[in-house]
């Protein structure tokens, strides 16, 4: 008997990649977040083979720009710090892993049958989230807040309206453990102006991972068209088999079908 990848299969590699890397991750020194970085790499692969090239592109945009945030916003302005004080080296391709967790986990059966009810009951807990954190959390949550207004405009005006709910999902899961576990920790303020209170985590890190998703889902189609002319293949384009607005979703779905 084969061992079929499935998108079910491929979200339980996923929640059990985060927990058991951060895990590790406690306690390893840099040649263990070498190797935790390798492994990441060949699970992403992995994935990636098994994705349409329009997935593909996508993954590769939110890897490219999630690796400069990391690296100017934790690495040189320090607004969140890791462990060793140094980007480890899963962190990169883990945010390709997050990403397709989060897509995969939108365009499952169950949660396209019930994506109205899927994005209000994402509207609900998020708000809660960010509400206690900005009026009741002991530490003040300002960035969280502003996160969580950015939620509310990719899940009323974006397209692919799952992918967001599926980011909320996965993101505010790795970040609870990250912090929790002490694999980072976010500062008090900004470290750019030092106005701007923040949680640890901040309450809807997934409003901010969102831009990471909104640039993946609008650059992904030139990008594939691109690669296809180079290779000298323009009659199967993946994007010119879709209109406009599919062209740009990755679920197949836009805002206004998730909500009708």
């Amino acid at each position: 008997m084969t061992w079929a990848w499935t998108d079910r299969r491929a979200l339980l590699l996923a929640f059990l990649w985060i927990p058991s890397t951060l895990w590790l991750d406690r306690s390893v020194g840099l040649a263990g977040q070498l190797a935790l970085g390798v492994l990441t790499v060949v699970l992403l692969s992995w994935w990636l083979v098994h994705e349409t090239p329009l997935v593909r592109a996508q993954t590769l945009v939110v890897v490219a720009i999630a690796a400069v945030v990391e690296l100017v916003f934790s690495g040189w302005l320090g607004v969140y710090v890791y462990r060793l004080e140094h980007v480890p080296a899963y962190v990169f391709p883990g945010h390709g892993l997050v990403y397709l967790a989060a897509l995969t986990l939108g365009r499952l059966p169950v949660v396209r049958r019930r994506a109205g009810l899927a994005i209000r009951a994402t509207v609900v807990v998020a708000g809660a989230w960010a509400l206690w954190g900005l009026l009741l959390s002991p530490r003040h949550d300002v960035l969280g807040f502003f996160w969580y207004l950015c939620l509310l405009g990719f899940l009323r005006w974006g397209r692919s309206t799952l992918l967001y709910v599926g980011a909320f999902v996965v993101v505010s899961y790795l970040e609870l453990l990250g912090t929790g576990w002490g694999v980072w920790a976010w500062q008090h303020y900004d470290t750019i102006m030092g106005w701007v209170p923040m949680g640890n985590p901040p309450s809807i890190a997934a409003g901010g991972y969102g831009w990471f998703d909104l640039y993946a889902v609008l650059a992904a189609p030139t990008l594939v068209a691109w690669w296809q002319r180079r290779r000298g293949r323009t009659s199967d384009v993946p994007v010119d088999a879709l209109d406009s607005r599919r062209a740009h979703d990755p679920l197949g779905t836009t805002a206004d079908d998730a909500v009708a």
